[in-house]
């Protein structure tokens, strides 16, 4: 019986460094054109894509995001907000 499990562990090593060959040429067989590209996909560029321009830096806001008399008001219904779901917790824990 020793002999038909070596066979059986040749097999799978055989496999497992089949199914590792062949997934060196994954990126050969997507560019078949039955294979791999749908129909509807662009197609791709001759070149590739040069680097992202990470030394750029976006240029400062001019001009504030929300002004001060909106941030004002969103705070204050913020605070009334709070207000009113303690007073809301105080009244359901008083009441039970």
């Amino acid at each position: 019986m020793p002999i038909y499990r070596m066979i059986k562990a040749l097999a799978a090593a055989m496999l497992f460094a089949s199914m590792t060959a062949l997934g060196g040429c994954a990126s050969v067989f997507a560019d078949l054109p039955g294979v791999g590209v749908p129909a509807d996909a662009p197609e791709r560029p001759k070149e590739a894509g040069g680097y992202l321009p990470v030394h750029d830096i976006p240029p400062d806001r001019s001009e504030q995001a929300i002004k001060p008399a909106e941030q004002a008001k969103i705070e204050s219904e913020l605070i009334a907000a709070r207000e009113r779901q303690a007073s809301t917790a105080a009244q359901n824990s008083a009441g039970k």
